[in-house]
């Protein structure tokens, strides 16, 4: 219901009678939900919203092509300039479910003015700006959620003050499909961003992915793994018997265990307590979700130090034993060497008396036991220069703080040219875990361009074949009507890496040395036959046929792609010569099959038969409002 409607029923609201009122009631009670509202009536719409035709046409000049790429080679990188709604658009008539990864970083909603709807900033006082923000967002992932590959998955930088929005915005639109999230140390020093005292020194990458996504991971190293006791359960090796609570936290874990052979005890750690529970402790070990202490002892799965070498000590008294505290002669934790028995630990008579070993007893992990081959990714994005603090059970991310890193864009472009970009590092550690070596990842907040150096990146590290799809605007207002920050910072600071990397060994140019630039122009449907040019229609049928960009010529007759031995061809003039090109085509290129567009199909298609050539002819305009706003379907 409209925010006109809704004030006219306002005012008519006395004269409703109970049938009408009751309907009322009904309608607003069953449409309720749990969820995000905001307002999208009263605010404007994006002026994309219309029934046009986005159309895409390659700027020759401004694409990247390297010296040693084939003439003729198709672009398989994609730099798009426009608004990325349109973009979006564009993308769903020719990529539908095609991306494999998305990673976009939107603007932040600070009320800042730095970000721009409807062609004017939002500020902090707008009275819409939330609401704003929200439907912004909502229009383009609803567009992106349709690109994503039935196991892709999309990836979203937020800060902390926005990421609850965010988060319930991403829940309508991916229902079921969220993973979790990363948490990124953005800095090192202090940040009182909230006047409280509290230091903000993080940010958020949430991930929503299709039901056939996972991550990566990392294959476990196993030569670790060996059988010097011949076990008939295979290779092993030791593992922690702990688990990081302390004994306040898991008062059931903290307990003495003991040798049944030797008879010698063993204190736990007041810091790690024992990973599993005691039969002394609980009523009914059956209950248990693991097995107890005493039953890996059982089993030979506890290993205990080697009685020839090992320190064993017995405190006849207690204050012998008091005595062995205060000079530190007891039992301590390897690496910190911190005192497992301290005056203040409770039962401190239970060792008086007892042999009690200096060793410490650890687990036998078997090979075979290893619930999965691969360790999964931790959600903890640690800093470039943070100590490692991961097991060996999941695989740890690091990246440079935001704003800075190696070969950030004003690095490379030798200006400030593009505030707080995110570190390449960072979205290199989450492409390497997120895609394969050869899908195709799209940010369409694409910024200065920190993905696509990214994908290159990862190519130049695997000898991948990622591509990546850009889409950036010009950022032009009123006040810099010539700005145009697709081509002169995402596109450039692309051309300048590409370049970087050609050069590096086991990287080609089909690796990602090359980009095409396209621009966009949008044409109301029923102007395209006389809007369309021949090139904008060439390229669209490209990118929705091979999913590449390639360099339009003047001939009449064009080869988009090759499939099951049938060329597919564009001709762009039904004429006497585009006709004997055609009659003769298949016997010149040796396929068996051709299939045309053009604006003229079923006459083509008459003339040709007339010659005994069976050609499949499609409709040039019907192919090119297919699948967008005010198209067929």
């Amino acid at each position: 219901m409209t925010t006109t409607s809704t004030t006219n029923l306002l005012a008519r609201l006395n004269d409703l009678g109970a049938p009408e009122l009751r309907r009322l009631l009904v309608e607003h009670l069953t449409k309720r939900k749990l969820g995000l509202y905001w307002e999208s009536d009263a605010i404007a719409r994006d002026a994309a919203l219309n029934a046009d035709v986005v159309l895409p046409q390659l700027n020759a000049e401004l694409s990247h092509r390297p010296e040693d790429m084939a003439g003729g080679t198709p672009h398989r990188n994609l730099i798009i300039e426009g608004d990325n709604y349109d973009a979006l658009r564009l993308l769903k008539s020719t990529h539908a479910g095609r991306i494999r990864v998305i990673y976009i970083d939107p603007p932040y909603n600070t009320g800042n003015k730095d970000w721009v709807y409807n062609d004017r900033f939002v500020g902090k006082n707008d009275r819409w700006r939330h609401s704003q923000w929200l439907e912004f967002l909502y229009r383009r992932l609803m567009l992106a959620r349709d690109l994503l590959a039935p196991d892709g998955v999309i990836l979203v930088s937020i800060n902390d003050e926005n990421r609850a929005r965010l988060e319930l915005l991403m829940d309508e639109v991916f229902p079921g499909r969220r993973q979790g999230s990363f948490v990124w140390k953005t800095r090192s020093g202090s940040n009182d961003q909230t006047g409280g005292r509290l230091s903000v020194d993080h940010e958020h990458v949430l991930v929503y992915g299709n039901s056939g996504f996972a991550f990566n991971g990392d294959i476990k190293d196993f030569s670790q793994y060996k059988n010097t006791d011949n076990d008939p359960r295979g290779r092993w090796k030791t593992g922690d018997l702990s688990q990081a609570k302390t004994f306040l936290e898991r008062s059931n874990g903290y307990y003495p265990i003991k040798n049944p052979d030797t008879g010698v005890w063993y204190p736990c750690n007041p810091s790690r307590v024992w990973a599993f529970a005691s039969e002394a402790n609980v009523d009914d070990p059956a209950t248990l979700r693991a097995k107890t202490m005493e039953q890996y002892i059982r089993e030979g799965k506890v290993i205990f130090p080697d009685t020839a070498s090992e320190r064993v000590e017995v405190w006849d008294t207690k204050n012998a034993l008091l005595a062995a505290i205060r000079i530190g002669d007891v039992p301590v934790r390897p690496k910190s060497k911190t005192p497992l028995i301290t005056e203040e630990l409770p039962d401190l008579d239970f060792w008086v008396g007892k042999p009690v070993g200096f060793g410490r007893p650890w687990f036998k992990r078997h090979l075979a036991d290893l619930q999965s081959e691969v360790r999964p990714v931790s959600s903890w994005v640690r800093g470039a220069v943070e100590e490692e603090t991961l097991d060996e059970f999941t695989v740890g991310m690091t990246a440079q703080r935001s704003g800075t890193g190696e070969h950030s864009a004003n690095e490379i472009l030798g200006f400030n040219a593009f505030p707080f970009p995110k570190p390449a590092s960072l979205l290199r550690g989450l492409l390497s875990q997120a895609s394969q070596s050869s899908d195709i990842i799209l940010d369409f907040f694409a910024g200065s361009g920190t993905t696509g150096q990214a994908v290159l990146e990862l190519n130049a590290e695997d000898s991948g074949q990622r591509r990546y799809i850009l889409c950036s605007s010009t950022e032009a207002t009123a006040k810099e009507p010539d700005k145009n920050l697709c081509r002169d910072v995402c596109a450039e600071r692309m051309r300048r890496v590409s370049a970087g990397y050609a050069g590096k060994s086991g990287f080609t140019v089909a690796q990602g040395g090359e980009f095409a630039y396209l621009e966009l122009a949008r044409v109301v449907p029923a102007d395209l036959p006389f809007e369309a040019t021949s090139a904008q229609a060439f390229q669209l049928l490209n990118l929705r046929l091979t999913h590449t960009a390639q360099e339009f010529t003047d001939a009449s007759v064009q080869r988009i792609a090759r499939s099951d031995d049938c060329d597919i061809l564009l001709c762009t003039q039904v004429d006497g010569t585009s006709i004997e090109t055609l009659a003769g085509w298949a016997t010149a290129h040796g396929v068996a099959r051709i299939a045309i567009y053009s604006e003229r199909p079923q006459s083509l298609a008459e003339v040709l038969a007339a010659r005994g050539i069976d050609a499949a002819c499609y409709g040039l305009y019907e192919v090119l409002r297919q699948g967008q706003a005010g198209g067929a379907a």
